[in-house]
């Protein structure tokens, strides 16, 4: 394919996601104030199932064709890349205060999820009643997710809310509905054709691998985090890292095992590597706002550290 095509798609996806993450934290901010509902719990309810979508879908497929180590691999490693690099960024950018009360509940869930998946796959594989398990716990928070909308909905002003007429309603949720598809078809533009370009510039499959395809259905989640700074919503995207990470160890994982009809084999670098790490990065990016209940720079560039070694790793194939 021609280089200059090659280039214009690369160009293409990125303006369609720069564009769709407009779109779409702009529309989620606004169901936040409108309904009253605190846009940490909107970034990590409707935001997070919107954005996790690109690791559902490549998951399930992969479990669907029988490649259940990409399954695996994709869901455990979409987590560390959300904490390391997405989350990493996010924190440097806009370190600041959180509320605990409103936070500690999913981080404890995502901590619990991805340290019972470590757990459940020491033997080689994640069996049906562990993969059961992990699906009990997507249920929970999704059930606590919507007894805290209910109370912060019932709780706040209804003065203090902007308009929510006809109009306003079917605009941002046009908005909301055309900037997630500009994320997630740019986002599939970028990594497939940024692979091209990468090829074409001679960098090693082994590096494209760990890095771009990697990253690449983390993308949508990266794009609403990094809108989210600019518009200064840091909630709203530590909430979209936080729930999303929840659904892919709680959700995909089980959904994987439903398809596959088995028990989902966990390989040797999934059990060596790419779980401690995520494990890892979870306590980092837990531990700090529980205990001083705010984010921290420091803490956000070690994670961004931890998740350069990770990936270090990876291609150097040290867990292969």
């Amino acid at each position: 394919m021609n280089a200059v095509i090659i280039l214009l798609m690369f160009l293409l996806g990125l303006a369609l996601t720069i564009k769709g993450g407009d779109f779409f934290v702009d529309a989620a901010s606004w169901m936040a104030e409108v309904s009253g509902i605190p846009k940490f719990i909107i970034g990590a309810t409707v935001v997070s199932l919107c954005t996790t979508l690109p690791e559902l879908l490549v998951s399930m497929m992969a479990s669907a064709s029988g490649s259940i180590g990409i399954a695996v691999g994709n869901a455990v490693g979409s987590v560390t890349a959300n904490l390391g690099l997405i989350m990493g960024i996010s924190v440097v950018c806009a370190a600041g205060a959180v509320n605990r009360r409103q936070q500690a509940f999913k981080y404890a869930m995502m901590t619990l999820a991805i340290a019972l998946l470590l757990l459940f796959s020491l033997g080689g594989k994640l069996a049906i009643p562990g993969a059961a398990l992990l699906l009990i716990l997507f249920v929970v928070n999704m059930v606590e997710s919507v007894h805290s909308a209910r109370v912060s909905m019932s709780a706040a002003p209804a003065d203090d809310r902007p308009r929510s007429d006809r109009r306003a309603v079917a605009v941002n949720l046009v908005k909301f509905v055309l900037g997630m598809a500009g994320i997630v078809i740019g986002a599939r533009l970028m990594v497939d054709y940024g692979t091209k370009l990468a090829q074409l510039l001679g960098v090693p499959d082994s590096i494209i691998g760990a890095t771009l395809v990697a990253i690449g259905t983390s993308l949508p989640e990266l794009v609403t985090t990094i809108t989210a700074i600019v518009k200064k919503q840091s909630s709203l995207s530590i909430g979209n890292i936080i729930g999303a990470n929840i659904i892919d160890l709680t959700l995909i994982l089980p959904l994987c095992s439903i398809v596959s009809g088995k028990a989902l084999p966990i390989l040797r670098q999934n059990i060596l590597l790419d779980m401690p790490f995520c494990l890892a990065l979870v306590l980092m990016a837990v531990i700090p706002p529980i205990v001083t209940r705010r984010f921290h720079k420091a803490q956000g560039a070690a994670m961004l550290a931890v998740y350069a070694v990770y990936v270090g790793l990876l291609v150097s194939g040290v867990a292969a």
